[in-house]
């Protein structure tokens, strides 16, 4: 699983420019998928058709972008100022290195600091792409940039720029390749443009109306010094979301989630995240609103690049998630 997953995490694709993503994850799932298209907002729909009686319709929501950067303005000496794409903290930027959609690499950096206890804002960053002045700056206004950092394995742990949310992705297209048989008619949406406010969710699920939805995202992890309090640890098990900033997961899915996971032995937490949310609550309140919860994998360093996740949490999150979509889902 580690090649597909260095070539997610290491691949450019920030929020409303995961065109690149979409041409790696298709060749991934094709012959996994009855159906595959593509909506306007930039989505990628695979169709898992159902077999026999009493079947779901059944959305899986991974996001395919990540957080990143767009040029504001370039100043007359070749730099380019830039905005944010997603959240970003300022505080780990500084020597970055970054990557436009035709592969040219910029190093960020920020004005003089005159006071080092504190940090520039965004406004006072800036990237280097080798120009000399403004007229001869090979990037524009409005493009986009992702990250730039390999995907290092040390052991299980398993450390990327984008793992939020590439691994996802990845658990996504584990379960399309294992999940052999299922009674529910199964959407499994590589979804856009989350990181700015699940907004590709909610026009695939709008236009799928699931019966029950399941977002794969990571979760925060509360397991390293003076950290955000949360009741998830790395290599503990799949996390079963309850509750985050922008949901309350439906109560009957996240008994049937914890029921599965007992029944197959697979090892999992509850997450109760307070702050944050995930395609999960577009996909809840779509429409006339669907049973939507979320398998969270544990993340150390989220909207770093070096974000860390477990390679046990993310085989067991695979298997729960076959486990749920190959039986009968009574709420």
């Amino acid at each position: 699983m580690n090649d597909l997953i260095k070539k997610l995490v290491e691949a450019y694709g920030p929020s409303g420019f995961e065109d690149q993503m979409r041409d790696l994850i298709r060749p991934e799932i094709e012959k996994y998928a009855d159906e595959i298209s593509v909506d306007a907002m930039g989505n990628m729909i695979a169709l898992k058709k159902g077999k026999g009686k009493g079947g779901l319709k059944v959305m899986i929501a991974a996001h395919m972008d990540e957080i990143g950067l767009m040029i504001s303005h370039i100043t007359e000496d070749g730099f380019c100022r830039f905005t944010n794409i997603g959240g970003i903290y300022p505080h780990t930027l500084m020597g970055s290195r970054v990557q436009f959609a035709d592969g040219r690499i910029g190093i960020i950096y920020s004005d003089r600091i005159t006071d080092r206890s504190k940090i520039h804002g965004l406004d006072k960053h800036y990237i280097d792409v080798g120009a000399s002045s403004k007229e001869d700056c090979p990037v524009k206004v409005g493009d986009a940039v992702g990250f730039v950092r390999p995907f290092l394995a040390q052991g299980k742990m398993l450390s990327a720029k984008s793992m939020d949310d590439r691994i996802g992705c990845v658990i996504a297209i584990e379960a399309m390749k294992r999940l052999k048989k299922s009674p529910h008619d199964i959407y499994f949406v590589f979804s856009v443009q989350e990181e700015v406010g699940t907004r590709g969710a909610q026009a695939a699920a709008n236009m799928i109306d699931p019966d029950v939805g399941i977002a794969l995202d990571v979760t925060l992890a509360g397991d390293t010094p003076e950290p955000t309090p949360i009741a998830v640890e790395l290599g503990k098990g799949t996390a079963i979301k309850v509750k985050d900033t922008g949901m309350i997961a439906h109560a009957g899915l996240v008994r049937l989630m914890k029921k599965r996971a007992e029944e197959a032995d697979i090892p999992y937490q509850l997450e109760v995240l307070t702050g944050g949310s995930t395609d999960a609550r577009s996909i809840q309140i779509a429409n006339g609103g669907a049973a939507a919860g979320c398998i969270s994998i544990p993340c150390r360093y989220v909207h770093s690049q070096s974000e860390t996740v477990h390679a046990d949490d993310v085989e067991n999150s695979v298997k729960l998630l076959v486990e749920i979509l190959s039986k009968p889902i009574e709420l």
